[in-house]
């Protein structure tokens, strides 16, 4: 027997290989995980870890590429686009305003929400059924408005667009907004909360995977990074990592924004490029927010746990440029300090950055390759990685092992992209 063979070889060890790999466990498949760090070191470790179908409105809309271009003279902006000439970036760009229009919008909004409220059902109950240490809390996310106009834009695009949804908003006035958070400075104007929403650690529900995974028999090689993928006819052959050669009857690329940098070679051109978030993470304040909340004027969202409190989001296209940016950080600082009462907690724990995979429609790319026919996608799920993990988990492993998907697998489908 072959030991470094297994039923499915998944490429990328974040939450969504994490995902898929414990569904094919339990379908019966033998699941070997290659790594180039350890489990969930990408942006499964720093984000916000929240968990959201009111996040299911995309970013592409009439007007926000002006919004995107006016930000290159702005560092601090929420969402920044560096003028540095990138030429793959270019062309993401041409393609993603393609898709700001109201046609597309309505399309990824119904995409991205049939994926993200079975995946919330999930989650729910593959905490509880696992008994996963990761401060999971189904308390709600609340949106908070300081000025009228910024409340109306959402009420128009964002809590209409989840009414048509059929997810759950509530509509708050300010002194409303007020009462149920006390973490937040007076002088709100309105709120919309999300009752559905949950949160969780995002490191540690990693860990728990990870932890669950080589329990039910799966493997996980750490330091594994991958130098060649071989091929044969219209096989994927064999992955060649610095810990050796790996093989598997079915893999999955699920490479997060490695994946285009990864997929290349093979002949695949996935329209993604890395959208760089920040945070930072503090232990808990002793006025810590009650839910989880995104301050909308700065776009900050803060989520706190019992065992600390973070800062995040920012959104910055600047290609595969690595590193923190002070700017960036200094502007979720300075955000949380125009909102909250007390924005830092007594003990800085990490400032931290990660590239989050970002298709050019917003929609994750979910399903079987139509050039190689042993490979299936499992990638560009942009900032809702954490959110979308369980249900693509669950939808790779029914299309893979042939059973009956819970979710209609065509708006996900590589093929859209002629990949």
């Amino acid at each position: 027997m072959d030991a470094s063979r297994s039923d499915v070889l998944i490429l990328g060890g974040g939450v969504i290989g994490l995902a898929c790999a414990y569904y094919l466990l339990k379908s019966g498949a033998t699941v070997r995980i290659v790594e180039q760090g350890t489990p969930g070191c990408g942006s499964s470790h720093g984000n916000c870890g929240t968990i959201t179908p009111s996040h299911a409105p995309p970013l592409a809309m009439p007007g926000v590429l002006g919004v995107a271009m006016r930000s290159m003279l702005r560092a601090d902006a929420p969402l920044y686009l560096n003028p540095r000439f990138d030429g793959p970036r270019l062309r993401w760009m041409l393609g993603f305003a393609r898709h700001c229009n109201w046609r597309d919008f309505e399309h990824a909004a119904h995409a991205r929400s049939a994926i993200l409220q079975r995946s919330r059902q999930l989650l729910a109950a593959l905490v509880r059924d696992e008994r996963f240490d990761c401060e999971f809390a189904e308390e709600g996310e609340l949106y908070v408005h300081r000025t009228a106009k910024a409340f109306q834009a959402d009420e128009q695009h964002h809590a209409k667009v989840l009414d048509r949804l059929g997810v759950v908003v509530e509509r708050l006035r300010g002194d409303e907004v007020e009462s149920r958070e006390p973490a937040l400075k007076p002088g709100v104007v309105g709120g919309l909360f999300h009752p559905g929403d949950a949160r969780l650690r995002p490191d540690r529900y990693a860990d728990e995977l990870a932890r669950r995974v080589v329990a039910m028999g799966g493997v996980i090689e750490s330091g594994a990074r991958i130098e060649q993928i071989g091929t044969q006819g219209d096989r994927i052959d064999h992955v060649r990592t610095e810990r050796g050669v790996f093989r598997g009857d079915h893999v999955v690329m699920a490479l997060g924004a490695w994946s285009p940098l990864l997929a290349k070679p093979l002949g695949l051109r996935l329209p993604m490029q890395p959208g760089k978030g920040y945070s930072i993470t503090y232990s808990r304040p002793a006025l810590a927010p009650r839910h989880s909340l995104v301050l909308r004027e700065p776009a900050v969202c803060v989520t706190t746990w019992e065992s600390g409190f973070r800062l995040g989001s920012t959104m910055e296209f600047s290609g595969y440029a690595e590193g923190l940016n002070r700017t960036r950080l200094e502007a979720l600082r300075r955000g949380a300090a125009q909102g909250l009462h007390v924005p830092e907690g007594p003990e800085l724990k990490e400032e931290w950055w990660g590239w989050r995979p970002m298709s050019v429609d917003e929609v994750p790319i979910i399903g079987p390759s139509s050039r190689w026919t042993n490979l299936m996608l499992a990638t560009a799920h942009g900032m809702l990685g954490v959110s979308m993990s369980a249900a693509t988990g669950e939808l790779v492993a029914s299309m893979m092992r042939g059973g009956a998907p819970s979710l209609d697998p065509t708006p996900y489908a590589p093929s859209r992209f002629g990949v």
